[in-house]
């Protein structure tokens, strides 16, 4: 039997769950106010904060670090990777660190799970990282060289909704012709061609759907129009795209259950929704274009996909393309867990950067 402590660092919450082999026997999502995140200026100031927060979880349930096989996190942002198990190592925390690929407290995560692997025998490992890139190379090209697509989505999230899907019927993820669907403050799709994410879209940076809280694509030309008028800086621009955006821009609220709700009496937040969703389904059918049709199941997966209403539009609009699997809410720690555990059992190679 493995033991598995495993870690996923957001803006505003750390979740520690601990795991024997693939079974959860504790698991916490410990919320931090804004007053606590405040007195830290970034999140690299956040180790010894966070650390105290994980080892009083460990404290709590009587795990024992010596006693752990694995401690895994949700990976960080390195050069680009093929999705897998990586072990962390030194030249995996410098690339977090110097933040040329991207900056999340995911970043954090890796080097507190590997920090606390010096003083045990646990061996630290993340798990189909945001980098993850497997894209084509006519995927990569945007329409000017000096700017490339680039693979940056939910790729924890949905390698293992893909994987849990072929597991669960008895078929084998590099068979299969997928197309996932997050749901969530960010949403993305991506088509996945014989166990590969061949494309994508980039929900941090502005593409594809719009989300509860990100713009998604926006009409080119009138977005650098909007960032040479003088009335914002770079930082509140970016800010547009990613947090204050979608429909939060539009209705004030990122909550999708208050807009879900008052979309029944009230036409505006009706309208805002059913766009959302209108941009999902292209984004879906597009993606079916990049695998000629040839779908064997669209999985729907993330927090909103616990809502009836809004996965059977998607299913009306959609539904003609392949059989639909919804798994509503979100699965990475128990993602984190069983790329670990793939990793300890051989059944996946552990790679390194």
């Amino acid at each position: 039997m493995y033991k598995i402590l495993a870690l996923n660092l957001g803006s505003t919450s750390t979740k520690v769950a601990y795991y024997e082999d693939d079974i959860c026997k504790f698991k916490e999502n410990i919320e931090h106010p804004a007053s606590e995140i405040k007195k830290f200026s970034n999140f690299w100031e956040q180790g010894e904060y966070r650390t105290n927060i994980v080892e009083n979880f460990m404290k709590e349930y009587k795990i024992y670090k010596d006693s752990l096989d694995v401690i895994v996190s949700r990976g960080g942002h390195t050069r680009p990777l093929e999705g897998g198990v990586y072990r962390v190592n030194e030249e995996m925390l410098q690339q977090q660190a110097s933040g040329v690929w991207g900056k999340h407290p995911c970043d954090l995560g890796s080097k507190i799970a590997y920090r606390m692997s010096e003083r045990c025998k646990a061996m630290p490992l993340v798990v189909d990282p945001p980098i993850t890139d497997e894209f084509e190379p006519v995927a990569r090209l945007s329409g000017h060289p000096l700017i490339e697509r680039r693979s940056s989505f939910h790729a924890l999230s949905h390698k293992a909704t893909a994987k849990r899907y072929a597991r669960e019927n008895g078929l084998k993820y590099e068979d299969l012709n997928l197309i996932v669907v997050h749901l969530g403050g960010g949403i993305s799709v991506a088509p996945h061609k014989k166990g590969r994410m061949i494309d994508g879209d980039n929900g941090l940076d502005g593409d594809g759907a719009f989300s509860t809280n990100r713009t998604g694509a926006l009409p080119v030309g009138d977005l650098v129009k909007l960032c040479f008028s003088g009335k914002y800086t770079c930082n509140e621009i970016f800010k547009m795209l990613n947090g204050n955006g979608g429909l939060m821009a539009y209705l004030g609220t990122a909550d999708c259950r208050e807009i879900e709700k008052n979309a029944e009496t009230d036409e505006k937040a009706r309208l805002c929704l059913d766009a959302m969703i209108y941009q999902v389904c292209k984004q879906i059918g597009a993606m079916a274009s990049v695998l000629r049709g040839e779908v064997d199941q669209i999985l729907i997966t993330g927090g909103i996909a616990h809502s009836n209403t809004i996965v059977q539009k998607i299913k009306d609009s959609i539904g003609f393309i392949s059989p639909i699997t919804v798994y509503p809410g979100e699965n990475e720690m128990e993602s984190l867990a069983r790329g670990a555990l793939a990793g300890l059992r051989g059944e996946e190679k552990i790679k390194f950067i």
